[in-house]
Protein backbone atom coordinates (compact mmCIF):
# COMPACT_ATOMS: atom_id res chain seq x y z
CA UNK A 1 0.00 0.00 0.00
CA UNK A 2 2.89 2.65 0.50
CA UNK A 3 4.64 1.81 -2.43
CA UNK A 4 1.10 2.41 -4.32
CA UNK A 5 0.24 6.26 -2.24
CA UNK A 6 4.56 6.47 -2.93
CA UNK A 7 3.89 6.06 -6.85
CA UNK A 8 0.73 8.15 -6.71
CA UNK A 9 2.18 10.96 -5.22
CA UNK A 10 5.18 10.74 -7.81
CA UNK A 11 2.67 10.66 -10.69
CA UNK A 12 0.99 13.66 -8.87
CA UNK A 13 4.29 15.48 -8.95
CA UNK A 14 5.18 14.77 -12.42
CA UNK A 15 2.27 16.11 -13.50
CA UNK A 16 1.51 18.97 -11.88
CA UNK A 17 5.10 20.17 -13.15
CA UNK A 18 4.34 18.67 -16.41
CA UNK A 19 1.47 21.24 -16.34
CA UNK A 20 3.67 24.48 -15.49
CA UNK A 21 6.35 23.39 -17.81
CA UNK A 22 3.71 22.98 -20.81
CA UNK A 23 1.62 26.22 -19.38
CA UNK A 24 4.70 28.41 -19.58
CA UNK A 25 6.42 26.77 -22.76
CA UNK A 26 3.68 24.98 -24.81
CA UNK A 27 3.57 21.10 -25.60
CA UNK A 28 5.43 21.29 -28.89
CA UNK A 29 8.36 23.42 -26.80
CA UNK A 30 8.88 21.07 -24.16
CA UNK A 31 10.72 18.17 -24.47
CA UNK A 32 10.97 14.93 -22.49
CA UNK A 33 14.56 15.95 -21.27
CA UNK A 34 13.08 19.56 -20.32
CA UNK A 35 10.45 17.84 -18.05
CA UNK A 36 13.22 15.26 -16.79
CA UNK A 37 15.14 18.01 -15.99
CA UNK A 38 12.91 20.26 -13.78
CA UNK A 39 11.68 17.16 -11.80
CA UNK A 40 15.48 15.58 -11.52
CA UNK A 41 14.52 12.33 -13.04
CA UNK A 42 16.24 9.74 -15.14
CA UNK A 43 14.54 8.30 -18.40
CA UNK A 44 13.73 5.08 -16.62
CA UNK A 45 11.80 6.34 -14.27
CA UNK A 46 9.50 8.48 -16.71
CA UNK A 47 8.62 6.08 -18.60
CA UNK A 48 7.83 3.48 -15.11
CA UNK A 49 4.94 6.24 -15.10
CA UNK A 50 4.17 6.87 -18.62
CA UNK A 51 4.57 5.43 -22.05
CA UNK A 52 4.78 8.93 -24.34
CA UNK A 53 5.19 12.12 -24.03
CA UNK A 54 1.50 12.58 -25.48
CA UNK A 55 0.19 9.74 -22.50
CA UNK A 56 1.68 12.18 -20.10
CA UNK A 57 0.17 14.93 -21.60
CA UNK A 58 -3.51 12.64 -21.15
CA UNK A 59 -3.12 11.94 -18.06
CA UNK A 60 -2.20 15.68 -17.11
CA UNK A 61 -5.63 17.15 -18.92
CA UNK A 62 -7.25 13.96 -17.48
CA UNK A 63 -6.34 14.72 -13.55
CA UNK A 64 -5.26 18.05 -13.50
CA UNK A 65 -6.95 20.59 -16.12
CA UNK A 66 -10.45 19.37 -16.09
CA UNK A 67 -10.25 19.46 -11.95
CA UNK A 68 -8.95 22.76 -12.33
CA UNK A 69 -11.58 24.13 -14.73
CA UNK A 70 -14.25 22.18 -12.74
CA UNK A 71 -13.41 23.86 -9.48
CA UNK A 72 -12.60 27.23 -11.30
CA UNK A 73 -15.86 27.96 -13.80
CA UNK A 74 -18.63 24.93 -13.29
CA UNK A 75 -18.73 23.97 -9.51
CA UNK A 76 -19.29 27.64 -8.26
CA UNK A 77 -22.24 27.88 -10.49
CA UNK A 78 -24.08 24.86 -9.55
CA UNK A 79 -27.11 25.78 -7.76
CA UNK A 80 -30.51 27.28 -6.95
CA UNK A 81 -30.25 30.97 -6.40
CA UNK A 82 -30.16 33.50 -9.30
CA UNK A 83 -27.41 32.43 -11.94
CA UNK A 84 -26.34 35.88 -12.92
CA UNK A 85 -25.60 36.44 -9.59
CA UNK A 86 -23.49 33.42 -9.65
CA UNK A 87 -21.84 33.83 -12.65
CA UNK A 88 -20.63 37.33 -12.02
CA UNK A 89 -19.20 35.98 -8.56
CA UNK A 90 -17.57 33.14 -10.50
CA UNK A 91 -16.12 35.66 -13.55
CA UNK A 92 -14.64 37.68 -10.61
CA UNK A 93 -13.00 35.10 -8.49
CA UNK A 94 -11.30 33.55 -11.53
CA UNK A 95 -10.07 36.75 -12.99
CA UNK A 96 -9.00 37.77 -9.65
CA UNK A 97 -6.94 34.60 -9.32
CA UNK A 98 -5.38 35.38 -12.77
CA UNK A 99 -4.43 38.87 -11.79
CA UNK A 100 -2.59 37.62 -9.00
CA UNK A 101 -0.58 35.17 -11.19
CA UNK A 102 2.71 36.55 -11.98
CA UNK A 103 3.54 33.83 -14.79
CA UNK A 104 0.56 34.46 -16.33
CA UNK A 105 0.34 33.16 -20.12
CA UNK A 106 -3.55 32.93 -20.53
CA UNK A 107 -6.48 30.47 -20.41
CA UNK A 108 -5.11 26.99 -20.00
CA UNK A 109 -7.97 25.46 -21.65
CA UNK A 110 -8.30 28.16 -24.77
CA UNK A 111 -4.08 27.66 -24.97
CA UNK A 112 -4.22 23.95 -25.70
CA UNK A 113 -6.56 24.38 -27.74
CA UNK A 114 -5.02 26.49 -29.90
CA UNK A 115 -2.16 24.79 -29.82
CA UNK A 116 -3.23 21.39 -30.55
CA UNK A 117 -6.05 22.31 -32.94
CA UNK A 118 -5.19 20.56 -36.36
CA UNK A 119 -2.23 18.88 -34.95
CA UNK A 120 -3.51 16.09 -32.57
CA UNK A 121 -7.06 14.79 -33.16
CA UNK A 122 -6.49 12.55 -30.34
CA UNK A 123 -5.47 14.96 -27.23
CA UNK A 124 -7.66 18.08 -29.28
CA UNK A 125 -10.94 15.51 -28.56
CA UNK A 126 -9.67 15.56 -24.96
CA UNK A 127 -9.92 19.55 -24.74
CA UNK A 128 -13.06 19.87 -26.52
CA UNK A 129 -14.88 17.55 -24.16
CA UNK A 130 -13.73 19.61 -21.39
CA UNK A 131 -15.22 22.43 -23.42
CA UNK A 132 -18.60 20.71 -23.90
CA UNK A 133 -18.67 20.31 -20.36
CA UNK A 134 -18.56 23.99 -19.35
CA UNK A 135 -20.84 24.73 -21.89
CA UNK A 136 -23.62 22.50 -21.17
CA UNK A 137 -22.93 23.55 -17.57
CA UNK A 138 -23.96 27.32 -18.68
CA UNK A 139 -26.64 26.48 -20.80
CA UNK A 140 -28.29 24.40 -17.93
CA UNK A 141 -27.45 27.50 -15.61
CA UNK A 142 -29.21 29.84 -17.94
CA UNK A 143 -32.01 27.74 -18.58
CA UNK A 144 -33.26 27.07 -14.68
CA UNK A 145 -32.88 30.85 -14.40
CA UNK A 146 -35.77 31.50 -16.48
CA UNK A 147 -37.50 28.91 -15.09
CA UNK A 148 -36.90 30.00 -11.88
CA UNK A 149 -37.99 33.41 -12.97
CA UNK A 150 -34.73 35.32 -12.89
CA UNK A 151 -33.66 35.91 -16.44
CA UNK A 152 -36.25 36.99 -19.10
CA UNK A 153 -38.27 33.54 -20.80
CA UNK A 154 -37.05 34.74 -24.11
CA UNK A 155 -33.34 34.68 -23.69
CA UNK A 156 -31.47 32.23 -25.93
CA UNK A 157 -29.75 30.29 -23.23
CA UNK A 158 -27.27 28.42 -25.81
CA UNK A 159 -26.61 31.92 -27.28
CA UNK A 160 -25.55 33.28 -24.25
CA UNK A 161 -23.83 30.36 -22.72
CA UNK A 162 -21.21 31.11 -26.03
CA UNK A 163 -21.08 34.35 -25.63
CA UNK A 164 -19.73 34.32 -21.75
CA UNK A 165 -17.51 31.34 -22.74
CA UNK A 166 -16.20 33.57 -25.71
CA UNK A 167 -15.70 36.93 -23.61
CA UNK A 168 -13.91 35.02 -20.61
CA UNK A 169 -11.39 33.22 -22.96
CA UNK A 170 -11.04 36.96 -24.74
CA UNK A 171 -10.83 38.37 -21.64
CA UNK A 172 -8.16 36.55 -19.96
CA UNK A 173 -6.27 36.73 -23.24
CA UNK A 174 -6.00 40.29 -22.82
CA UNK A 175 -5.24 40.16 -19.10
CA UNK A 176 -1.70 38.93 -19.77
CA UNK A 177 -0.75 41.42 -21.86
CA UNK A 178 -1.06 44.69 -19.41
CA UNK A 179 -2.84 46.37 -16.53
CA UNK A 180 -4.46 43.10 -15.83
CA UNK A 181 -6.47 44.72 -12.91
CA UNK A 182 -7.71 47.51 -14.72
CA UNK A 183 -9.24 45.10 -17.86
CA UNK A 184 -10.44 42.97 -15.24
CA UNK A 185 -12.84 45.88 -13.90
CA UNK A 186 -13.95 47.13 -17.26
CA UNK A 187 -14.98 43.60 -18.16
CA UNK A 188 -16.67 42.72 -15.37
CA UNK A 189 -18.47 45.99 -15.22
CA UNK A 190 -19.91 45.01 -18.71
CA UNK A 191 -20.61 42.12 -17.97
CA UNK A 192 -23.09 43.29 -14.80
CA UNK A 193 -24.78 45.67 -17.89
CA UNK A 194 -25.11 42.98 -20.15
CA UNK A 195 -26.86 41.05 -17.34
CA UNK A 196 -29.56 43.52 -16.20
CA UNK A 197 -30.53 43.41 -20.00
CA UNK A 198 -31.18 39.81 -19.97
CA UNK A 199 -32.82 39.82 -16.24
CA UNK A 200 -36.31 39.63 -15.63
CA UNK A 201 -38.01 42.86 -15.75
CA UNK A 202 -40.17 43.83 -12.76
CA UNK A 203 -43.66 43.99 -13.89
CA UNK A 204 -44.99 47.25 -14.15
CA UNK A 205 -49.09 47.55 -13.01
Amino acid sequence: MDKNLKRMATMQRMQVTGLELFYRKGYYNTSIDDILKELSLSKGAFYYHFSSKEDFFIQIVENLVVRKIYSMLIEPIEGHENPLDLITNCFEDALETAVHNELDYGFVLSNFINEFNGRNPKIMKHLSDILKIWEVNLVSSIQKGKFNGHIDRHVDAEGVAIYLMSSYIGIRTLMVEMAPSARKYRFMTQLRQYFKSIQTKPQTV
